[in-house]
């Protein structure tokens, strides 16, 4: 503590802008973390038990009611709703066939569902990949900075150096300590993610196959 005490105390505005920026970084990833890992976990949880549960309803109502309990994060729900019977008559949406607007419905309605379990996953990617090297470049600073202000005060001695350089690389451990949670955070969600996308995939295929054979015969007529 003291180190960094010494360190803020003789660095100058851009290693304290690093130094800023580093801890600013921190703090946002582990907010997207802690609140990411509590949503992912939601979502897998309620797609696990929400599937089979509307599937065993005993009605198309029954299940949606289902739904409705179970999808807290609304990533089933959204799926349900493309299937069902477009009201806009006589549009040019509607002339097109049955399965291919099925097909874009529930596309549409799957992705907004995977863009909003994959928030934040590309503030994770950036802070993974820059903080080391925004830490280095804060190294790198504070060594310059360092060797001026000893070159100023006159004969140069191993003394003299070792105590700021070493303070400086305290910018690097900086960012790497950044930079690794977030790494690990972005792979394990990479992840949970590609899990909860296989099974709403399934639960849309299911749901166009169900929906295509109750609407083809009034389609028909």
């Amino acid at each position: 503590m003291e180190g960094l005490t010494q360190f803020w105390a003789q660095s100058d505005g851009i290693a304290r802008a690093v130094a800023v920026l580093l801890l600013a970084m921190s703090i946002s990833a582990w907010v997207v973390i802690l609140w990411k890992a509590w949503i992912l976990q939601r979502a897998r949880h309620d797609i696990r038990r929400a599937v089979p549960a509307f599937w065993a309803a005993p009605s198309l109502d029954a299940g949606r009611d289902r739904l409705s309990a179970l999808d807290r994060e609304q990533v089933l729900l959204p799926l349900l709703a493309a299937t069902a019977p477009h009201e806009a008559r006589g549009t040019l949406e509607t002339h097109g066939a049955l399965a291919s607007q099925l097909t874009r419905r529930l596309r549409d309605a799957l992705h907004r569902g995977l863009a909003h379990l994959q928030f934040g996953q590309v503030l994770l990617a950036s802070i993974g990949s820059t903080a080391p090297f925004i830490g280095l470049f804060g190294t790198v600073w504070g060594i310059y900075h360092a060797l001026v202000s000893i070159s100023a005060a006159g004969a140069i001695t191993i003394e003299k150096v070792s105590g700021p350089v070493g303070e400086a690389l305290i910018m690097t451990a900086a960012g790497l300590a950044v930079a690794i949670p977030a790494v690990l955070a972005y792979n394990l969600f990479g992840k949970w993610v590609a899990a909860c996308e296989a099974e709403l995939e399934g639960f849309a295929h299911d749901l166009r196959e169900m929906a295509l054979e109750s609407q083809s015969p009034s389609r028909d007529s």
